[in-house]
This record gives C-alpha cells, structure tokens and sequence, in this order.
C-alpha cells in the first residue's frame, strides 16, 4: 500500500485540481492453451496465385469460448502482398499501401450476435505486374473490453482507499494466421 500512496501522491502533485487517477493495478500476460479453443478469433487464409493475378480470402469466426463472450472492437487485420501489386478490389473495403505492399481491413467489432454469429470473410484480388505474390501471414490486432481471458478478478483491501471503476480489458500481442498451402480458394 505504500507503493500505491506514493504513486497516488506524485499523481496528485502533478495535476493537484483532478478529481481523480487511473492506475494500472495488474497487467499481465496469458500464454495460452495449444490449440484454437482459447483462441478468441480463428482465422483462416485461402491464397490463389497466379502470375497476373493473387485472391486473398480470410475466413474469421468469433470464439465466444476463447474470448469469454466479450465484444472484440477495434479489429485490425492487415497483410503484405508482394508480386507488384498494380490495383486491388476488396470485400468489404480495405485500404492499399504500395509503399509498404500491405492490405488492411478494420472491423469495428465482433461478438456472438453480430450479423452471421460473428462470422465472416475479407476478399480481395489484386492485379500484378510482377506475379506471382507469395502467400504471407495476416497480423490481427483487437481489444476485449469488459472481460479478462484468464477470468482474473481484482478486490481491493484495506481502509482508506476505494475503486470507483474497475477496468477489464485484454489487447492483442502477437495474433496471426500463417498461410495455409493446402485450403483451396473458392
């Protein structure tokens, strides 16, 4: 507690007119269970190279399981397309950066009662000019808000201080889907 009062104390010294302070109480890190039932988001990436032309689908399903029924928001997924990409059309929309040859999709959010229960796919092709592209790894980044994956809780004890809000959350660190050489594009 001693750690805290002085922590609370530099805080109130540096802006001594707020009503109040956050404070990172526990962060910690889950290294999680082989195999997909811990994860929160399974991914699956179907490639079609040829020389003129690469098709990209990713397939995601929400895992109420692996995500202990939290709303996945703020959902990245972003991959690198090489083969001299010349143009690019994509379902839903994704936006293209030549400079760093990646695509990326951004979901807003994600749980069991979103439309198909949570579950979708990202489409893209892409004309090239150097072909064929390699298939790569699409990276993920999202957050769960309300919820920790471990079912962690947090109690205060002792006199003289209170929590007002308890905040869960859990973020991505590294989340992707290799390429999978044997799905079939359809």
């Amino acid at each position: 507690m001693t750690a805290l009062r002085d922590h609370l104390r530099r805080q109130a010294e540096g802006n001594p007119t707020a009503p109040f302070f956050n404070v990172d109480i526990l962060k910690y890190q889950v290294k999680t269970l082989p195999g997909a039932s811990s994860c929160p988001l399974h991914l699956l990436a179907h490639w079609k190279c040829e020389e003129k032309t690469t098709n990209l689908r990713v397939d995601y399903k929400y895992n109420s399981q692996g995500a202990q029924l939290s709303t996945l928001v703020n959902i990245a997924l972003g991959v690198t397309v090489d083969g001299g990409v010349t143009s690019m059309q994509a379902m839903p929309t994704a936006a293209w950066v030549s400079e760093t040859q990646r695509v990326s999709w951004k979901l807003t959010d994600l749980n069991q009662h979103s439309e198909g229960n949570g579950s979708g796919a990202l489409r893209a092709k892409f004309e090239l000019n150097n072909g064929p592209s390699s298939p790569s790894s699409v990276t993920v980044q999202f957050l769960g808000e309300g919820r920790t994956l471990s079912g962690t809780d947090f109690e205060l004890v002792g006199g003289g201080y209170r929590l007002s809000l308890v905040r869960k959350r859990f973020a991505t660190g590294k989340y992707y889907c290799d390429p999978d050489v044997d799905a079939k594009f359809s």
